[in-house]
């Protein structure tokens, strides 16, 4: 059963200013992660590392799709614990007063023999603190 991760936030910025923070390498340090060889252009990778539980784990993502202002989607992977490769879509829609954010990660199954901290409920979690959180604050500030 591959049931996506959908987290989804209504965040009072333009879809524009959302866009530049999904995209600008030195705006997404400020609220995401820093990932120092991120280029917006279709097919190209990018690693980062992330700690969490005591572990410090490589992510790569390919940008697969882009819309400008609208759409970014890419796959996130752990080359260093998995074969296994899932895929982020972020979807912004312009509203009246704000943008509707909503963030889908598929195929997170890949990951369930790689244990708690790769399980759908931490999926889930660090998706609604990423942008409930750190994405809302980050441009509503």
């Amino acid at each position: 059963m591959n049931t996506p991760i959908t987290v989804q936030y209504k965040i009072n910025a333009s879809a524009e200013n959302i866009w530049n923070a999904l995209t600008d390498k030195n705006e997404m340090k400020s609220w995401y992660f820093t990932i120092r060889d991120f280029e917006l252009e279709l097919g190209k990778e990018f690693d980062f590392y992330e700690s969490s539980d005591g572990g410090k784990y490589l992510h790569r993502g390919r940008i697969v799709e882009i819309i400008p202002n609208r759409k970014l989607k890419h796959t996130w992977a752990y080359p260093e614990l998995s074969d296994a490769v899932t895929t982020v879509t972020w979807d912004l829609q312009q509203e009246e007063n704000g943008t509707l954010v909503t963030l889908t990660h598929e195929n997170i199954e890949g990951f369930d023999g790689l244990g708690e901290t790769f399980s759908r409920a931490s999926f889930t979690e660090g998706w609604n603190s990423i942008i409930g959180q750190s994405m809302k604050e980050y441009l509503e500030k």
